[in-house]
C-alpha cells in the first residue's frame, strides 16, 4: 500500500505556472471560483455564499494536506501570485495506487492551455513522486472543455454512469476518464 506524505508541502512548476499552497490570503479568488455558477456548472457541490465559507473550503483543503489523504495546489502564473485556479488529487486510494485528479479555473483564463500544462506535470507527479499506478478523472458528460483537457493529456474514457448521483434534487451522470502508468 502506498503513503502519502505532502510534508513539506511539494511547491511544483511547469514552463508558465508555479503550483503553490493556498492559504487564507487566497480567500477572495477562492469565494470567486467556489461561488460562481460558471465555474461550478459541473461540480456537483454547493456554491460558497460567503466569506467564511471560502475559508472553510481552504481550511478542508488544508486538513487533507496535513492527513495525507489530498492535496491541492492554487494555480498562479509565475511572477504573480494571484490564484487563477486549483487543481490536486482528490479521493486518494493509496490500496488501490489511485488517486481522482480535478481542477477548476477562473473564467478570464480559461482557453489559454493553462490546465492541460498543469495536469500534465501533476500526471508526472502523481506516477514518478506518488508512485500511482492509475489517475482518475470523473466529469460531467457536458463538459466538453474538461473532456477536451484529458484527451490532450492522454486520458481514455473507461465508464459513463447514468443518473448515478443525485444533486440537488436532480440525478447525474458522470463519466470516468482514466491513466494508467504504463
Amino acid at each position: 500500500m502506498l503513503n502519502f506524505n505532502f510534508t513539506p508541502f511539494p511547491v511544483i512548476e511547469t514552463e508558465r505556472l508555479l503550483l503553490r499552497r493556498i492559504t487564507n490570503n487566497d480567500v477572495k479568488e477562492v469565494f470567486e471560483l467556489r461561488s460562481n455558477p460558471e465555474t461550478m456548472k459541473y461540480i456537483p457541490r454547493p456554491l460558497v455564499k460567503t466569506t467564511q465559507d471560502a475559508l472553510e473550503h481552504i481550511a478542508t483543503i488544508e486538513e487533507k494536506i496535513i492527513s495525507n489523504e489530498g492535496i491541492n495546489w492554487g494555480i498562479t502564473l509565475k511572477g504573480n501570485s494571484k490564484l487563477l485556479g486549483i487543481i490536486g488529487f482528490y479521493r486518494m486510494q493509496p490500496e488501490n495506487y489511485r488517486a481522482e485528479i480535478g481542477y477548476i479555473l477562473l473564467p478570464d483564463f480559461h482557453g489559454k492551455g493553462i490546465v492541460p500544462e498543469a495536469v500534465k506535470r501533476l500526471i508526472n507527479y502523481g506516477f514518478n513522486d506518488l508512485k500511482l499506478h492509475s489517475i482518475e478523472a470523473v466529469i460531467d458528460p457536458e463538459n466538453k472543455a474538461s473532456e477536451k483537457v484529458l484527451q490532450k493529456c492522454g486520458f481514455v474514457k473507461e465508464a459513463h454512469l447514468l443518473e448515478c448521483d443525485f444533486f440537488e434534487g436532480k440525478f447525474l451522470d458522470k463519466v470516468i476518464y482514466s491513466l494508467l502508468s504504463h
